[in-house]
């Protein structure tokens, strides 16, 4: 079994379940092992013949839709560069990407996407659409015909670049990651392994597919494992359809962003389904879950809540709670490395022991081996002979991570640094809290003071007053908010993290407004 690239995982688990479930469409159809693998290799043959060259990026603007699962196995599989873009990113964002990454090709749903093609057509960027019209159909790809007998399948390599993605981080001007087929398939078996996947899980994909959370921890690990998936017919999350689908197709987990396990919670108190499927697990990741969240899932839906820890530039997964037959797992830890070495250093490069807050360091199989074009940022990333993730932490006595937050994010109030996490997690038990963000602004006499956004839950009228006098019994006095901003949204990326710096820039030029305008309004 070759373990080092996806594309010899997934033909592994082709030869050994061809007529298992692969992927579904909601209401629309199934496809087994074997023909999605035909699907494939076909689709690879034209990207081929149609002069796609190994190492060439070949972005991707779908929805969550069966012809980009296709379309990027494909592309990986002709030893080109998938690179999965938002299918509703402006012209000019579209631009930015296809130019950062140097694109050759840009594929999107057959419907089109005006703004995607504009910005294709203004870089001189040939454009393809792709649809399936059913699953005994042949997949109807828009790129010139040859006579696919004289085109020899290429052999994929470990380090062939197989995923090109943007960081979502803190700074101006997101960072390309190039990840090979080395990466994948690293990561891949490890979140095969911590979470026990086999031919007999099955999950909803409820995450963008342009997103590494989706696509590998979600996508690519259920059919390294064998197992199913599907797809929501609309291409994105509903709470409306989520358990239906759930149901309908046996699901045994799911992963998600907090942001949708509070929609899903939310979900059940308004409107509960008659009876929910009996999970082995739901995940959580690319974004802290506050403790409170923690235990509503567990209490609602009666399955153990493995919180996670990940990003781009590891392929996805770094560490992860447990299974409860494999040891505790613990609310407000991220869990153990899974895959890869970890490690807190300091900012002279020393590994701290265990308790000992530093900045959370890893080196594996999994990790990218540098930022696309951009020496000053891998100079930043990889000292010591470690990939610096940028967060501050602490592994305990039991090897369990813990996050404080963001270096760049932590708030120095007068000397003192404060985590904009543990403030989120205190704002957010309280019952009438749905989301809260706490963020640092400039203050004349501590430097830095503490400010927070709150969403209210439906129905609720809590105050700032009530909040304020909440957060001063739960904590320390130069942690509790100097000022609580109430609103009914919050900006999120378009893969449900909050973006705490665009919380503070917002509600910082209404600081002194009278009202605080919705976003969007």
């Amino acid at each position: 079994m070759d373990t080092s690239t996806l594309t010899g995982l997934l033909k592994c688990v082709t030869g050994e379940f061809p007529q298992r479930r692969a992927v579904s469409v909601s209401g629309t159809f199934d496809l087994t092992y074997s023909q999605l693998h035909q699907l494939v290799e076909m689709a690879a043959s034209r990207l081929v013949a149609a002069g796609v060259l190994p190492g060439d990026v070949v972005a991707l603007a779908f929805p969550n839709s069966i012809e980009f699962v296709i379309m990027f196995l494909a592309v990986i599989n002709a030893r080109a560069t998938a690179a999965p873009l938002n299918a509703a990113y402006t012209a000019e964002e579209f631009e930015f990407y296809l130019s950062d990454s140097d694109t050759k090709l840009l594929i999107t749903s057959h419907e089109g996407n005006s703004c995607a093609e504009a910005a294709a057509s203004k870089l001189n960027i040939l454009s393809a659409t792709a649809s399936l019209p059913g699953a005994d159909s042949e997949l109807v790809l828009t790129l010139p015909e040859s006579d696919l007998i004289s085109i020899p399948q290429p052999v994929n390599e470990s380090s062939d670049v197989a995923l090109f993605l943007h960081t979502s981080g803190t700074t101006s001007r997101p960072k390309g990651v190039p990840l090979t087929q080395l990466n994948l398939a690293s990561s891949m078996l490890n979140i095969k392994t911590v979470y026990r996947l086999t031919e007999s899980d099955s999950t909803v994909i409820v995450l963008p597919l342009f997103h590494v959370h989706g696509l590998v921890a979600g996508l690519l690990s259920s059919l390294g494992a064998g197992a199913s998936l599907a797809l929501p017919s609309s291409g994105r999350f509903s709470a409306s359809t989520f358990w239906k689908d759930m149901i309908k197709y046996d699901a045994t987990w799911y992963t998600a962003v907090p942001t949708i396990h509070q929609i899903i919670i939310d979900r059940h108190f308004s409107n509960p389904e008659p009876v929910y499927p009996k999970l082995r697990f739901i995940r959580s990741c690319s974004a802290s879950l506050a403790p409170a969240i923690f235990d509503k899932l567990e209490e609602i839906f009666g399955a153990p809540v493995l919180e996670a820890y990940a990003m781009t530039e590891a392929a996805h997964l770094m560490s992860s709670n447990p299974l409860p037959e494999d040891g505790p797992h613990k609310a407000g830890s991220v869990g153990k490395p899974v895959g890869q070495e970890m490690a807190i250093l300091d900012e002279k490069g020393v590994v701290q022991g265990a308790k000992a807050e530093g900045e959370v360091c890893i080196k594996g199989p999994n990790v990218t081996k540098g930022y696309k074009n951009n020496p000053e940022a891998n100079r930043m990333a990889f000292r010591f002979g470690w990939f610096h993730t940028g967060d501050l932490g602490y592994l305990d006595s039991d090897g369990y991570l813990h996050l404080v937050g963001r270096i760049k994010e932590l708030i120095n109030r007068g000397g003192e640094k404060i985590s904009p996490i543990e403030v989120d997690a205190v704002l957010v038990s309280h019952p009438d809290v749905a989301q809260a963000v706490a963020f640092g602004v400039p203050d004349d006499k501590y430097g830095e003071e503490i400010n927070c956004a709150i969403i209210p839950k439906e129905g609720s009228s809590i105050d700032e007053a009530e909040l304020l006098t909440y957060a001063k019994q739960n904590l320390a006095a130069f942690k509790v908010p100097k000022k609580v901003f109430i609103t009914d949204s919050l900006p999120n990326t378009a893969s449900g993290k909050i973006q705490r710096k665009l919380v503070a820039e917002h509600f910082l030029a209404q600081i002194s407004a009278a009202t605080v305008p919705k976003f969007g309004a």
